[in-house]
Formats: C-alpha cells, structure tokens, sequence
C-alpha cells in the first residue's frame, strides 16, 4: 500500500507530536528516524513560535483574562508550532496534573502552568514535581493555600502520593499526613486578594493579578516527621527528594508514558524497561522517551494505531494537516469547542483524576463530534494544506482509478496504513466516480470535490481516529 516506507516515521510524529504533513514526513525521512529522535526531543534548538502576530489581531491573546482566550491561544500553539513534543509533552502533564479553570476562575493561571510543562516537561521528574508544588494553580486547585502548620490540609500531599506519582498500595494514610505538613507554608504571595469578597477580586478591568509562589517559614511546621521510612525534620523539598528516587515512582511514570505515547494496553515487558530507565537516569523523562522512541516496543507495527486519539490529538492534528489557523481567525473558539463536545475540555478537566482515556473517548455520541469535525476542517478546500494535497494529486499523473485514488489519499495524509477491509470499503466508495480525471478537458472542480469527500470518508476510519 501507498507510504509504507514513511509508516514508521508516520508512527513517531503522531505518537510524539499530533501528526504530519506528506512533505514533513519526507524531510524527516530524509534526515533519518534517529536523527529526527533527537530533534523532537530537543525543542530548545528550535525556533519558538512567534506568537505576536495572533496577540496583535486578537488582543484578548494578549492578557488570557478568558477562558475561552486560554484554551484558542493553546489551540493556535498546537497547531503552529514547531516544536511538537514539547506541546505533546504539555498535554501529557496537564492530563496527569489535571488542574481546571473551573475551580481556579483564572485563566492565565491555568496557561501559566502549562508554560512551566513546556519548559520543564522533559527534564527530570524530581525537577517536575518541584516546580508543579511552587505552581500557583496548582496551590489553588489542592488547597495548599490552605495548609498551614496548625491546621494542616492534606488535599495536595495526597494527591501527589496517589495520583502524581507513586499510585494507591505504596504508602500510608501517616505518610499522607506527614506529607502534608511538610508542605505547609508554601503558598500564593498574593493569596490575600483571594480571601477578601468578590469585589476586592474582581477580574474587572484587566483580570486577575498573576498570583506568584511563596514560601513562609513562620507559617511552616518545622517539627520531626516519618515518611515512606525515613524520618527528620521534612521540608515539601526532601519529601520531593524521597519520592523521586522510589521504585514504585519509577513504575508509575513508565506506565503513565507507555500508555500516553505507546498504547492502550498495558505491556509489563516493556514497562519494565521504562522503569529501568527511569533509574539509571535519576528519572530523566528525556532519556526515558529516548530509550522508548528507539525500541522495538515502540517500533513495532503491533502497536501502530493501538491509542484513540484524545479530541485535543484529533483536532490539532487535522488542522495541521488541512492548514488550518495558521494566522488569526475569530473562530478558533470552535475548534477548542469542538474537543470539548468530544469530551476533552482542555485546561478544565473534570476532576484531578484527568480524563479517562483510551476507548473511554469513544461512545455513540462523540464519535458522531469526531468524524464531523474532521470532516468539516478537511472539507474547506481554501486551506492551504487542503490545497497541497490537490494539487499533488495533479502533479503526480493526469487520472487516477479508484484503487490508485485510494492509495495516494491515504499517503497524503500523513501515510496513513488501514486494514484490508477498510481498503476495500474506500475502494468501493471512489469507484462511485470511476476513474477521475485532472485533464483541463474534464471538470477540474469536480474532480477536486471527489477527492475532498474521499479525504473526508478517509478521516471517518478507524484507523485515522486511533494514533
């Protein structure tokens, strides 16, 4: 079948970023699948997305006072961004982190938050979990605010036991506690506007001031504590230093990664292998999806469309494909809207679980969201990238019977490998035109339209939907 040759590199950009382009998949091909490893693992030596343009023509960019302006401005750095792992990698920390503006009502804090995923999201987990227990929203989503030394809240220290990085059996309720007094004192400087009434914290007229961390010694309990059996006088940095060397910690992430970047099903081999890695590099998440990027458990066609895709992969990847949003348009709420009718409301999700993931993205009613909106993007043929398909198409041979139409749609769209069966059904929905035609003798228009609805029937398969 058409693009077999690009298929493994076609497997690394969805898994370690939201897809690619025929043309993109050629130049990474063309320096070579560890080369393009290392480029992806590296975004720092890649050019930031210039987002200037967008603030300037969509001011409410600029000062993200909404919520809606939160989620259209991470939807536009998805999309056109250079840097696709470090995006990817964003997502996978929001979703494991689940911190939500519904709670917090405060947009810019949720953003600034995944500029700290950005930043920091593939260096070591030690240095993710300190830098998650000094971020803002993250103190207000679990109610560090709220814990100080004579009245300990333990929302935070038990979340960050059971579900940020060792998981439920590997500590107790007294390592809860403990856990949470050591964090006590870490709060929002600004935290004052926050307990005064609505009027005093009003998001009138530039929204709400970006609350910054800060650590108070004197509200601080400086006592001995015993935690995972160590004990000593405990600060949130110690317990940090104690949890990120744990076997079960070791475990926990290599699973949470082999599910977000590999598949579904769980693989306790290969599993295993993360958790070493985790080990002999102090928890490095850059090595550690290294080591995954150039082994068999990841290259293997086994688990090639093995993940459904989340809304926010779905969506970012078909705008990517088709061209979409590349400068700004008012209606980019939409395709943020669209993720949410799919189920996944980026930057608010439901609860601190995160979402649930895998065929739970799946059911009658969002499965109808999906394929429309892919549908509807990939159907406006003004898109540039929509465009580049076509016109490849007409460059490539003057007509195309239905098996070689089929074959040559499936490659345009990131070398897309579908089962027999599905071929088979594509196949028989292009032979409803017979051979079409690019010749200027034909109707050029509606040889266009054919391929536009064949593109869109292509988005419609299981395969397109799964990563």
């Amino acid at each position: 079948m058409a693009g077999k040759g690009l298929g493994l590199m076609a497997h690394l950009m969805r898994r370690a970023g939201f897809g690619a382009t025929l043309q993109e998949l050629e130049e990474s091909q063309a320096k070579g699948y560890e080369a393009t490893v290392e480029v992806l693992l590296h975004p720092e030596d890649v050019p930031e997305w210039d987002d200037d343009l967008f603030r300037r023509y969509q001011p409410d960019l600029n000062s993200v006072m909404y919520f809606e302006s939160a989620q259209a401005y991470w939807m536009y750095k998805m999309i056109n961004s250079k840097r696709p792992l470090e995006e990817k990698i964003a997502l996978f920390w929001h979703g494991l982190f689940a911190t939500a503006y519904g709670k917090l009502n405060h947009a810019k804090g949720v953003v600034n938050q995944t500029d700290t995923f950005r930043r920091h999201g593939l260096g070591s987990f030690h240095n993710i979990l300190m830098e998650l227990s000094r971020d803002p929203a993250m103190i207000f989503w679990l109610d560090n605010k709220d814990n100080h030394k004579d009245a300990p809240n333990e929302n935070y220290g038990r979340e960050l036991l059971e579900l940020f990085s060792m998981g439920i059996g590997n500590y107790t309720e007294d390592d809860v506690k403990n856990c949470a007094r050591a964090f006590t004192g870490w709060t929002i400087a600004n935290d004052e506007y926050m307990s005064v009434r609505a009027s005093r914290d009003s998001i009138w007229p530039s929204g709400r001031i970006d609350w910054q961390f800060e650590y108070r010694p004197e509200d601080h309990d400086d006592t001995e504590k015993k935690f995972l059996g160590r004990t000593g006088n405990f600060n949130g940095e110690d317990i940090i230093d104690i949890i990120a060397m744990r076997p079960a910690t070791s475990w926990f992430i290599a699973g949470k990664l082999y599910n977000y970047f590999v598949s579904d099903t769980p693989n306790e081999e290969a599993i295993a292998f993360l958790a070493e890695e985790y080990r002999k590099s102090s928890g490095d998440i850059r090595s550690m999806l290294r080591a995954l990027f150039l082994s068999d458990y990841f290259k293997s066609e086994d688990v090639w469309y093995s993940r459904v895709k989340s809304p926010a992969e779905l969506v970012v990847g078909t705008a990517r494909l088709a061209g979409s949003y590349q400068s700004p348009r008012w209606d980019i709420t939409n395709l943020a809207s669209d993720a949410n009718f799919m189920g996944q409301e980026i930057l608010n999700p439901p609860t601190v679980e995160g979402w649930h993931t895998g065929t739970e993205w799946v059911d009658t009613g969002t499965l109808v969201e999906r394929v429309n909106s892919s549908a509807l993007v990939i159907g406006d043929t003004v898109q540039p990238g929509v465009q580049a398909m076509i016109q490849r198409l007409k460059g490539g041979q003057n007509s195309y019977q239905p098996a070689e139409l089929v074959d040559e749609c499936l490659l345009l769209l990131g070398s897309l490998s579908v089962s027999n069966s599905t071929h088979d059904r594509l196949v028989e929905f292009a032979a409803n035109w017979g051979e079409v035609s690019f010749t200027p003798e034909d109707a050029a228009s509606c040889s266009e339209q054919q391929v536009v609805e064949l593109l869109q029937v292509i988005l419609a398969t299981r395969e397109y939907q799964m990563a």
